[in-house]
């Protein structure tokens, strides 16, 4: 049997949910490390210089509170 994907990513195995749900601090830091691409593309914004030029870079500010959001949708007591 193959190891369960999507989109060609492997999924994160469900014994690092349950330990992340657990409250393991490295449980906690894989999730983010796996949402990580993810968070920087909705973090992802367009500035312009005073000159009108664009530069892409990602809002640091925002992914911080994404990841706080999903830290606390990890461990949060139902």
């Amino acid at each position: 049997m193959s190891n369960p994907n999507y989109k060609g990513r492997a999924l994160l195995p469900l014994s690092v949910i349950e330990a992340a749900r657990a409250g393991d601090a490295e449980a906690v830091e894989e999730v983010l490390r796996y949402y990580e691409s993810y968070i920087n593309k909705l973090c992802t914004r367009t500035l312009y210089d005073k000159y009108g030029y664009p530069h892409v870079c990602v809002d640091e500010y925002m992914k911080h509170l994404l990841e706080i959001k999903l830290i606390y949708a990890i461990v949060a007591v139902d």
